[in-house]
């Protein structure tokens, strides 16, 4: 599977720290941003991942920003992307389970850094239940198509 991954400055160090990790686990990671601490704008890496995913390039995204929220807020405004903040193991397979969320949203500065390898392995294995679920993601779809 190909994950594309990215950060902002914020998020740097956590995800340079998660390369191993997603290599441990048998994924394909295109980093797409950012190769420094230096300061930029979250939104540009957030939608390069999202379009990235929308369009098939990769099947899941990972970002990471300090908090999160502004990473899937961004990627969120990208048709067929369900960017979900994940601050514990719970949340990152609730995610996938009913939410079929296909980004991964990080929180380098709100996330006790200790917890994010589990957070990752928990979202990637993790797989959508289907069902109900599969309803509930149909309706997102309809709305998302009145835009």
């Amino acid at each position: 599977m190909k994950i594309a991954l990215a950060s902002d400055h914020a998020g740097f160090a956590v995800k340079e720290s998660l390369k191993p990790l997603l290599a441990e686990l048998g994924l394909e990671v295109a980093d797409l941003g950012v190769s420094s601490t230096d300061s930029v704008d979250y939104p540009d890496y957030a939608e390069r991942v999202a379009r990235s995913v929308a369009d098939g390039s990769a099947e899941q995204g990972i970002l990471v920003c300090g908090s999160g929220t502004g990473m899937a807020i961004t990627a969120n405004k990208v048709p067929g992307i369900r960017a979900a903040v994940a601050f514990n193991e719970e949340i990152a397979r609730l995610a996938r389970e009913h939410n079929d969320a296909n980004v991964l949203a990080l929180g380098a500065r709100t996330t006790a850094q200790g917890t994010i390898p589990d957070i990752v392995r928990a979202w990637f294995e993790t797989k959508f239940a289907g069902g109900r679920h599969g309803d509930r993601i149909a309706k997102i779809g309809r709305i998302e198509a009145e835009k």
